[in-house]
């Protein structure tokens, strides 16, 4: 059914228009309002698909209630009754996005053809938008994705967060934690039932599935405690292993956070937290395992990290294996547990990790493959894992090419109006998601998703000069999926909405 509202300030004229509409069109719901005041009050209430609007009424006219209605619901269409034929009239109503007029008094057969014309063009819509929105559900997939990549491991623009937040309808909080399903393979039928347990509970996003590990970034739910959500939500993921696919999993989970910028200590944490999977209940706390005692003991907190990662980028691999070899001789000299050495030792090797992932360097995440029982077992198995390591760093430079950017600019401008995840992009260049995030921000000084914002925006301002197209189209031509959702990235992008702009431009 089409929401329909007439307005005129005349009863008659209202009645009549009302009667021929329904013995013509059987899929509309009809609304009247005597005046333009009551038309916008209706509007916010009723939201009409189709207003029929007199222009000439007492108080607010036509023309104004136009205005405001389209402000406030930018999708509707509007059809103009009036008994002026005034070119003046029409051109201010076109420039309000006025799709066509009906003179006072026109036969039955005009209403109904003027009428039936943008019926079919807004049932033309629907059909289009609900395609729109299952292409949306997959985007959205993508996008969540990409978004867990960057906050694990670079910055992620807050506007983008912040609307993602909405578009997911995820009840969000400024706590937050992660958790880190180790899987026994890498099949995608666990992605994709996990994250159907994630999006039904509403709690979280969940990121990319990699090397047999998936982390959730799980949102504090405040009418409970931190340890309540946490086991709640990882005995029912847990359940899904042992009903759906008869494996065993297991669950790390890193500790709390107040801000996005925390949330890699987060899931550093977590996988930590996951190296010990033959615990009985199958999920693992980080702040279990360690204490102030041990906390203070630990060399790696008087290590600059900086320095390090310099180390690393300049490919000094002797320095930082004399740095994992005093590790291991600390504590086991302190007699410390063979378990938190090995904790510590993957700090380092986490770090070296998390620099090749900002240099595009590909490399899975290091984990030792079996059971270290003592520190005779530990050095030449460390020795091992930092080895693969330094040969992922060899091979990268090896075939590393000098016009990436250019060639990423050129995609993205060439094919902004679809939908361009970090994935796609390093697909295309043979290097890692991580990598051309870290790319953009160094070569452009820009996150890539504000590149690609970008020059959608410039390809939008070209389009809203043609006064034929609605706002709808235009988002639908520049890869947007929604309507409002264009409307508030472009008014944050140039400091006024598409209506806006566009009236700008006509007044020139």
């Amino acid at each position: 059914m089409i929401k329909l509202l007439l307005v005129d300030d005349e009863q008659i004229e209202r009645e009549g228009m009302q009667a021929i509409l329904e013995r013509s069109f059987s899929t509309v719901i009809i609304q009247q309002a005597s005046n333009g005041q009551m038309a916008v009050e209706i509007a916010n209430e009723f939201q009409p698909e189709l207003v029929l609007m007199d222009i000439k009424m007492p108080g607010m006219n036509g023309l104004e209630a136009v205005e405001r209605i389209s402000a406030r619901h930018p999708s509707t269409h509007f059809i103009m009754v009036t008994a002026f034929d005034s070119f003046e009239y029409m051109r201010h109503a076109i420039k309000l996005g006025v799709k066509d007029y009906i003179l006072k008094p026109s036969k039955p057969s005009d209403i109904v053809v003027t009428v039936g014309r943008i019926l079919n063009k807004i049932e033309e819509e629907k059909q289009f938008f609900e395609k729109e929105k299952l292409r949306l559900q997959k985007t959205l997939a993508v996008i969540e994705t990409d978004v867990v990549t960057q906050l694990l491991y670079d910055h992620v623009h807050e506007v983008h967060v912040d609307m993602l937040i909405e578009m997911l309808e995820i009840p969000y909080s400024n706590e937050m934690f992660i958790m880190l399903v180790v899987l026994p393979g890498s099949e995608k039928v666990y992605h994709s039932s996990i994250k159907e347990k994630v999006r039904a509970s509403k709690s979280g996003w969940v990121g990319p599935l990699y090397n047999c590990q998936l982390p959730i970034v799980v949102f504090r739910d405040t009418t409970q405690s931190f340890r309540s959500q946490a086991m709640r939500l990882a005995r029912e993921i847990l359940s899904l292993a042992k009903v759906d696919f008869g494996e065993e999993w297991f669950i790390g989970i890193g500790s709390e956070c107040t801000s996005w910028e925390g949330i890699r200590q987060s899931y550093h944490h977590a996988l930590m937290s996951s190296m010990d999977t033959g615990i009985p209940a199958k999920f693992h706390f980080y702040s279990d395992d360690v204490t102030p005692h041990t906390r203070n003991q630990d060399p790696l907190k008087k290590h600059r990290e900086k320095e390090f990662s310099d180390l690393i980028r300049r490919g000094e691999w002797e320095q930082i294996r004399v740095h994992l070899m005093n590790i291991t001789q600390f504590f086991e000299n302190e007699n410390g547990n063979i378990l938190y050495t090995q904790q510590r030792l993957l700090e380092v090797l986490w770090l070296i990790s998390r620099v090749f992932m900002e240099m595009g360097i590909e490399t899975q995440t290091p984990m030792y493959t079996y059971q270290i029982s003592d520190y005779r077992q530990l050095q030449p198995a460390t020795d091992q894992l930092l080895d693969r390591m330094i040969k992922s760093y060899e091979e990268h430079f090896s075939k590393l090419e000098a016009d990436t950017i250019h060639q990423l600019k050129q995609y993205i401008i060439e094919h902004s109006q679809h939908d361009i995840s970090l994935d796609t992009l390093a697909k295309r260049v043979g290097l890692s998601p991580i990598y051309i995030s870290k790319m953009f921000k160094e070569k452009l000084g820009i996150n890539y998703i504000d590149f690609l914002t970008e020059c959608r925006m410039e390809k939008a301002k070209k389009l809203l000069s043609d006064p034929r197209k609605s706002i709808k189209e235009i988002t639908f031509e520049v890869g947007y999926h929604d309507p409002n959702y264009f409307s508030k990235v472009f008014k944050k992008v140039n400091s006024f909405s598409p209506k806006e702009y566009r009236k700008s431009l006509i007044g020139k």
